[in-house]
């Protein structure tokens, strides 16, 4: 029986801490502690030893050494059942040490700071915290080891119940220690691959995520699969979504949310966005929500059955009443009003999220996985300014059409490439998606908005490399067109546009999505 007789207690996060010890002090254990800790509990009137007691030897160097030391770490370290383990504790008068509950350092929540020095970061690197720590997860089989405030109740509880924490229980607090002190030196390794002007691509990607949630399946039912949540974020976006109806969120669901959200997120005024398959069916904006969501859905309302709905402002009564009226899988926006509530939610199913809009982010990545790698790429969160776009055309767009070009150049950047965008009046008319060429990307695009197209503008979100799709525009009556340019044919589509009396704008920036 594995029965604590000894614990040494040394935490930067101090929740909780006073009433473990009480609690283990009534169990009989005693206590060892370092500095701070030793403090508040010796403050509230429980027997604690001072580490350097158990040492001998002061600390010194402000800190840096007062655990690092052999009747610290033979404690920890020893083999009970080994009879040289046991020899050598005899000899040297080692006590051992049965439970070690340590929290290192507060270095990530220093150097978020934004007046944080190099000197203020590397004091904040926590080194006798990780060698305890590490020396009894190693040493689960006999020692438990506790690096998070919320388990301090469960080992508690098992001590009470049985005398000792189970062994399973040791290992599973010995994985969660190796995690913590993984993730302790990541964020160390990011920090300095930092400051050594690395920048978003250092040596050796360190990337810390923790599981939110197993899920059903992946992207077909024979695919096992989970959501992991960046450690420690807490910035806007999907992955701190607040559920507030309707099932758990499959992955389908969740890379459908993330792709609608980010599209809504690209208009200053009120929009609405619905994707399937990580396209948009339909996008619209409009003086209201409600306005720019039926925009949304008249675009393609085939499509829009089962799809995800993205809208950039708080869902008020009118839109909710209208979405109501469909089959959504779910519904993301920053808000819902209370009237919104009380219509959407009498669909038990419909997901309905609450979150912040995401933000450009420039230190954001963008993985990809391959066999036995990952690619690794700034997201796209980039647009090209009017003012460096280029017409390259004879006609010049007009006003109105300048307007829609813009509408349909945002739009195209979330679609997969190839990608055509046909639009007018603030929202989609067609969109043609993920195709091989672009003539075909254009023709299902314009044959989506059919006579709608006459009158309205093409974005493409890369250049074109012959004449054809400007000519298939023309024919269907499109006006103005806007593309990256950059074609060893440029000249070619410039010509068929003049001919057809088209306005071209070149943007100088593509938006290939694979």
């Amino acid at each position: 029986m594995m029965k604590i007789k000894r614990a040494l207690l040394s935490v930067s996060d101090k929740a909780g801490i006073v009433e473990f010890a009480k609690a283990l002090h009534s169990l009989g254990v005693e206590l060892v502690s370092t500095g701070g800790t030793m403090k508040v509990i010796k403050e509230a009137g429980i027997p604690v030893t001072y580490v350097s007691e158990v040492t001998g030897f002061p600390e010194i160097m402000d800190g840096r050494v007062k655990t690092l030391n052999p009747y610290i770490h033979g404690g920890i370290l020893a083999i009970r059942d080994n009879p040289a383990h046991q020899a050598a504790m005899a000899e040297h008068h080692i006590t051992g040490i049965d439970l070690v509950a340590v929290n290192l350092y507060p270095f990530r929540q220093t150097v978020a700071k934004p007046d944080v020095t190099l000197q203020d970061a590397v004091e904040n690197i926590d080194i006798g915290g990780p060698a305890m720590i590490r020396a009894a997860a190693k040493n689960f089989h006999y020692v438990t080891v506790v690096v998070n405030p919320e388990r301090y109740e469960a080992v508690i509880a098992q001590l009470k119940a049985g005398g000792e924490v189970a062994f399973d229980n040791r290992m599973a607090l010995a994985q969660e220690a190796f995690s913590h002190t993984a993730a302790y030196d990541a964020y160390i390794s990011r920090y300095l691959s930092g400051q050594l002007g690395q920048g978003l691509f250092p040596q050796t990607l360190h990337m810390v995520y923790e599981k939110a949630q197993d899920l059903r399946y992946g992207e077909n039912p024979h695919q096992a699969a989970a959501f992991y949540r960046e450690q420690y974020y807490t910035g806007p976006g999907v992955a701190n979504a607040k559920q507030l109806n309707g099932k758990e969120l499959s992955f389908n669901n969740i890379v459908d949310v993330e792709a609608a959200y980010a599209l809504a997120a690209e208009f200053a005024e009120p929009a609405a966005a619905i994707i399937k398959h990580t396209n948009p069916c339909g996008t619209g904006i409009g003086a209201t929500l409600a306005e720019a969501y039926s925009k949304a859905y008249q675009a393609d309302p085939l499509s829009a059955y089962g799809g995800i709905i993205a809208l950039n402002r708080e869902v008020d009564q009118e839109t909710a009443r209208q979405i109501s009226e469909l089959f959504a899988e779910a519904v993301i926006a920053p808000a819902f009003s209370q009237e919104a509530l009380d219509i959407l939610t009498k669909k038990k199913n419909v997901r309905l999220l609450a979150a912040a809009l995401p933000q450009p982010d420039s230190s954001r990545l963008d993985v990809k996985s391959v066999a036995g790698g990952i690619l690794s790429q700034q997201t796209d969160m980039t647009t090209a300014p009017q003012a460096d776009m280029k017409v390259i055309t004879k006609r010049q767009p007009t006003a109105a059409e300048w307007e829609q070009l813009l509408f349909a150049w945002k739009v195209v950047k979330h679609v997969k490439s190839n990608a055509i965008v046909v639009a007018n009046d603030n929202k989609t008319l067609g969109v043609g998606a993920g195709q091989m060429n672009r003539v075909g990307a254009a023709g299902i695009a314009l044959a989506q908005a059919g006579d709608q197209a006459k009158g309205a503008v093409l974005a493409s979100d890369a250049f074109f490399p012959f004449g054809d799709t400007v000519k298939a525009a023309g024919e269907a009556g499109i006006t103005a067109i806007i593309q990256p340019g950059g074609s060893v044919h440029d000249e070619d589509s410039i010509k068929v546009a003049d001919e057809l009396g088209i306005a071209m704008v070149f943007t100088g920036m593509r938006h290939f999505k694979h």
